[in-house]
């Protein structure tokens, strides 16, 4: 079952459930999905890793926007971001450590072939496809600056 396909079963769970945030943050996710796979050149289509990246920008958004409520006091707003960021959480990868991010940047890194901090561009272009979802860019850029260096 693709990720589209699983959205669409919580959704249908949530509904039974009567769990409003999460069915709220659900047909949130839906929309982002079906946007996307209307878009010119998507063919109806939506492969996982394209939704992968979907969720990973929506969850930067939930977690920017709760930062933004909670600095101008509007705890009622940051808990809304911060529940809907919990259920797209749910289909995200486990984050990586730090050091789980080390060791899966040497690996690339040897891949590559890359000795300096000239080569960190092609570093990068594998790293964030590799690890999307699972590390945040600014994590993996100062970790491959870091290595590099």
């Amino acid at each position: 079952m693709d990720l589209f396909e699983t959205v669409n079963e919580g959704i249908k769970n949530a509904m039974k459930a009567r769990d409003r945030v999460r069915l709220e943050a659900l047909k949130g996710i839906k929309k982002e999905f079906l946007e996307a796979r209307t878009a010119p050149g998507a063919n109806g289509e939506l492969p996982d890793d394209k939704a992968m990246a979907i969720l990973v920008k929506m969850a930067k958004q939930r977690k920017e926007s709760a930062q933004i409520y909670t600095d101008n006091n509007r705890q009622d707003l940051a808990k809304g971001e911060l529940d809907e960021l919990a259920v797209i959480e749910e289909f995200l990868p486990k984050k990586l450590s730090a050091d789980e991010l080390k060791a899966e940047l040497e690996v690339i890194i040897a891949e590559v072939g890359a000795t300096s901090a000239k080569e960190m561009g092609r570093v990068m272009g594998v790293a964030s496809k590799k690890l999307a979802g699972r590390a945040e860019g600014k994590d993996i850029s100062a970790m491959v600056r870091q290595l590099l260096a």
